[in-house]
């Protein structure tokens, strides 16, 4: 296998983890490694950070978007006290041309109750514009979010493992400065961990951000919340409040789903970790009918993004994403997945193109993307010698970004967040397995 390009942004500098990195290319192999001093205890943030509930009852909170097909969003949000699910949209601020109401449910966990939540499909909508919105009717807040373009280049951010301390904080204020189009969430987002106010606490410290642009994201163990006999309904929480497009892909589950983008330029598999994806499962089922709909043609990009790495050289999690690998790893490599996100593991680290452990010119390249800034910490250590496939490791706060340029090159880059600043400490140019004729089955 020919190696990837390595971009080398500088020295891993900093505070707080170590990292290791591997340069590739030319006349071999450079290896460096550098140890971080343990981060002072005030650098582990309290999940306050989070915004307090300072709306009014009517008031809309907790705002997020995502896209339901490629003209149309789907607006989320939750009053305190009944109001309606209408949402008033228009293209100039404070002008509605555009009125759609929706449904409200809620939901019950224990002793505690959720507010009124609200969800509305707005739309159609040109490709690229931008709109302005309001929800409920209420004049307290007006919205403002840009439609993904309707061709390439379109620009994700990728970010797992969020939480609500003030390295979530300064993730999302990194991010809100990029010109993203749409984000991938890889698994566990509030850290509710049974505390339901929680949930509520992170959608308004996220609303910035998912008010503005869609929210594509898929679960992780945090968003089981099962407890045996008193609450045994897993991911209540998280399907009451993030409602994906899984309709629409033919999907029987709010647990997994993909969509397209750029006009279906690019197709995004969001897959289940925790929920049943063996041979003869909904799951595994739906994956195959789905893949088969894709023409590479038309597609030249094809991306995977799941919870549980199924490649990781960090001693977190180890094989944990195994069995999923297992039943579908050969499903996706047979239709030339491009890339696969995972979250789960609080580090970051990209591998080359691999496929059943062995580089591999048609195998995915696999980054895990783990370190959002969660209240666990950084998983900082990692298994000794580092594998061949791991390009680049490092247990540091941050978040990535894959710019999709053409059918051909997207770049992707790793955004730490350590040092204060928005830095670039790892990119690499992907080709598309698309236009590899010895990849392509289809």
């Amino acid at each position: 296998m020919k190696a990837e390009a390595f971009v080398d942004h500088g020295i891993c500098r900093g505070s707080y983890s170590s990292c290791t990195r591997r340069s590739r290319g030319g006349s071999g192999s450079v290896r460096r490694r550098w140890r971080r001093p343990i981060p002072p205890p005030e650098a582990e943030r309290d999940p306050s950070v989070a915004m307090a509930d300072v709306a009014g009852s009517g008031t809309p909170q907790q705002v997020h978007i995502s896209m339901v097909g490629m003209e149309r969003i789907r607006v989320n949000w939750i009053t305190k006290d009944e109001a309606p699910a209408t949402v008033e949209y228009g293209t100039e601020p404070g002008r509605y041309n555009w009125s759609i109401t929706g449904l409200t449910t809620s939901y019950s966990y224990i002793f505690y109750k959720s507010g009124n939540i609200h969800e509305t499909v707005i739309g159609p909508l040109a490709q690229g514009a931008g709109y302005y919105y309001r929800c409920s009717v209420n004049p307290a807040k007006e919205f403002f979010f840009k439609m993904p373009p309707a061709e390439l280049p379109i620009k994700f951010a990728v970010v797992g493992d969020l939480g609500q301390t003030g390295w979530t904080k300064s993730t999302l204020d990194h991010i809100s400065k990029s010109s993203y189009d749409v984000l991938l969430l890889p698994g566990d987002l509030s850290y509710a961990d049974l505390y339901q106010p929680l949930w509520d606490s992170f959608g308004r410290l996220v609303e910035p951000l998912s008010s503005a642009r869609p929210w594509m994201v898929t679960h992780g163990n945090h968003e089981i919340e099962k407890i045996p006999l008193i609450h045994p309904t897993p991911f209540e929480p998280y399907n009451a409040r993030w409602h994906m497009p899984f309709e629409e892909s033919s999907s029987p589950s709010n647990l997994f789903y993909s969509f397209s983008a750029a006009s279906g330029a690019v197709h995004v598999l969001m897959l289940g970790s925790y929920a049943d994806f063996a041979r003869g499962s909904d799951q595994y089922g739906w994956l195959q009918a789905d893949l088969a709909k894709v023409d590479r043609a038309r597609t030249p990009w094809l991306l995977a993004v799941i919870h549980a790495p199924w490649y990781n050289s960090n001693k977190a999690h180890r094989g944990e994403g195994e069995a999923m690998r297992l039943a579908l790893e050969e499903m996706l490599h047979a239709a030339s997945v491009d890339a696969v996100f995972a979250g789960h593991v609080h580090a970051y680290e990209r591998f080359g193109r691999v496929f059943d452990n062995r580089e591999d010119e048609c195998g995915a390249v696999h980054i895990t993307i783990g370190d959002g800034g969660n209240k666990e910490g950084l998983a900082s250590e990692y298994e000794e010698p580092q594998p061949s496939v791991s390009l680049f490791r490092e247990a540091s706060f941050g978040h990535g970004r894959l710019d999709v340029v053409n059918a051909t090159h997207a770049l992707w880059t790793w955004h730490r967040n350590d040092d204060e600043e928005d830095v670039v400490a790892d990119s690499a140019w992907i080709h598309s397995l698309a236009a590899n004729q010895r990849c392509t089955k289809n």
